[in-house]
């Protein structure tokens, strides 16, 4: 068997033009199912960290007056940006199962469509 037939066949399938545009829609389809779970997902990671980052930067003191009400904003905005850190993957995982269910039909029809086409 030669690996590197292979590895020249998967990259010049990766650099050819696709004539069949079923193959482009299914692709299409797939990532429009997927793109609001994984905008959603950064979105709310990247504010998640910052508000832990800036409870943690208030709780510890290095932003601020250092009082004690500062101690205790800064903790409780650390632990809510925390509490969002954990539950990110549990949204992503809905909201992408959300737009598969949304958008299912649609995908095995092309899907077996394609299939049936070059058997």
């Amino acid at each position: 068997m030669n690996t590197d037939k292979i590895y020249a066949e998967s990259i010049a399938n990766e650099y050819s033009v696709k004539t069949a545009s079923k193959v482009i829609a299914l692709r299409k389809l797939d990532r429009k199912a997927k793109l609001p779970a994984n905008v959603f997902t950064y979105s709310f990671g990247i504010f998640s960290s910052l508000v832990l980052g800036l409870g943690m930067c208030l709780s510890m003191n290095v932003i601020g007056n250092q009082s004690i009400f500062q101690f205790i904003a800064g903790t409780a905005l650390g632990v809510t940006g925390l509490v969002g850190c954990c539950v990110n993957y549990p949204l992503y995982t809905k909201i992408k199962q959300k737009g598969k269910e949304k958008y299912a039909g649609d995908i095995i029809r092309l899907a077996t469509e394609i299939t049936n086409n070059e058997i």
